[in-house]
């Protein structure tokens, strides 16, 4: 089976065509950019298995739906397919796409526990068919850290501090950011790099304090009553000085009490959050800040979209998908849908297997950590070769 990109075009850019396995919340992200941007991504068919489901998708969605995989293929051969499924039935559909010989974009995480991860590459790690939907690096402002970061305005890249997401998402962004200018990243900035692979010392505690939650997935709560939150608090130690920090509040992604903060620290200065103080000379310290141009603002009637992000006059990411007018979430997807549609044409992988694997192993082991108190040592994994 051969795969290729749709020879038609829009503004130089080749229609990516790809199939969704799942009709969930996060398959709805993918469906919702191809509609937002035909020129760029079409939805071939969406794979569901309850014939209401896929009534209700194709009205709403507006897509082919089918039953089955081979149901989907029949309609059309997609260039790739995304997989977004519960975890637990996601390895299965992996491997059935695999056995295809079709390329796969599969959701966070790839599989629900490390026997699962262990098990999943042995059967499929070879074949070089399957990238993951690992999307943190790839949010704009992620993205122009990593920019600045190799750019070396910090020097060597040594402790990365995340409170903002979960899990294996904050390992993502951990390893990412250690990673500068050791290893190879995409053109998005996720990066390929080595850090993580090797043994890593995860230790971790839980803290319970109130908190009012008022904002969840569903929207507002109307409640301001102060209910008990978890937080965990987790270090990992990757050797050779370099750590991570991670800091997590329940609903942390949706509560607007709870705040999103980054440290990167370097060898000649720290970047926080959108802020980076350097050594640039004898005696010399200098400030520089990540400015954001978003466009719409008042009298720009560019309509509301991001422009760009910026230190010091030079551009660190640029919004390819204007005219979307989408939030930052929905530019990372973009960018993972558009870097899977690359590498399926011959580009780099926007975010293998390996990867995917090495951050859920590190989630994991910081959950088990924080949940029994006893520090977790991991091992060298074989997609770590």
């Amino acid at each position: 089976m051969t795969h290729s990109l749709d020879p038609g075009t829009a503004n130089g850019i080749a229609q990516a065509r790809f199939a969704i396995v799942g009709s969930g919340w996060r398959a709805e992200f993918f469906a919702r950019l191809a509609r937002l941007m035909p020129e760029r991504f079409a939805v071939t068919a969406v794979v569901s298995r309850g014939e209401e489901r896929r009534a209700d998708v194709a009205r709403a969605w507006g897509v082919p739906t089918a039953p089955t995989i081979a149901a989907a293929f029949e309609l059309e051969l997609p260039d790739f397919v995304v997989v977004a499924v519960p975890w637990a039935v996601s390895p299965g559909v992996i491997r059935e796409l695999v056995a295809w010989d079709v390329p796969v974009l599969a959701e966070t995480p790839p599989a629900p526990d490390l026997a699962g991860l262990r098990a999943l590459w042995a059967d499929v790690g070879q074949s070089g068919l399957v990238q993951v939907a690992e999307h943190s690096p790839f949010m704009p402002a992620h993205a122009a850290r990593l920019a600045a970061l190799r750019l070396g305005l910090v020097g060597e890249v040594t402790s990365v501090q995340i409170s903002s997401t979960h899990q294996y998402h904050a390992v993502a962004v951990i390893r990412a950011m250690l990673g500068v200018g050791v290893g190879v990243g995409g053109d998005a900035g996720a990066g390929s790099s080595g850090v993580g692979f090797g043994v890593v010392d995860v230790s971790a505690r839980t803290f319970t304090a109130p908190l009012v939650d008022p904002i969840t997935r569903a929207g507002w709560t109307s409640d301001d009553t102060a209910r008990d939150a978890t937080t965990t608090i987790a270090t990992l130690d990757f050797g050779d000085g370099r750590s991570g920090l991670y800091d997590f509040t329940d609903n942390q992604w949706h509560n607007p009490l709870r705040t999103n903060r980054i440290v990167v620290r370097g060898s000649r200065g720290e970047l926080v959050d959108d802020r980076i103080v350097r050594l640039t000379g004898d005696r010399t310290v200098v400030e520089s800040h990540l400015v954001r141009r978003q466009a719409g603002i008042e009298q720009n009637l560019d309509g509301f979209d991001l422009d760009h992000l910026s230190v010091d006059g030079q551009v660190l990411y640029r919004n390819v998908f204007q005219g979307a007018r989408l939030a930052d979430d929905d530019l990372a997807v973009a960018a993972l849908l558009a870097g899977t549609a690359a590498w399926v044409a011959g580009g780099p992988a926007p975010y293998p297997l390996a990867q995917g694997c090495q951050d859920h192993l590190l989630g994991l082991a910081i959950g088990t950590a924080a949940r029994t108190g006893v520090s977790v040592r991991t091992h060298v994994e074989a997609w770590a070769h």
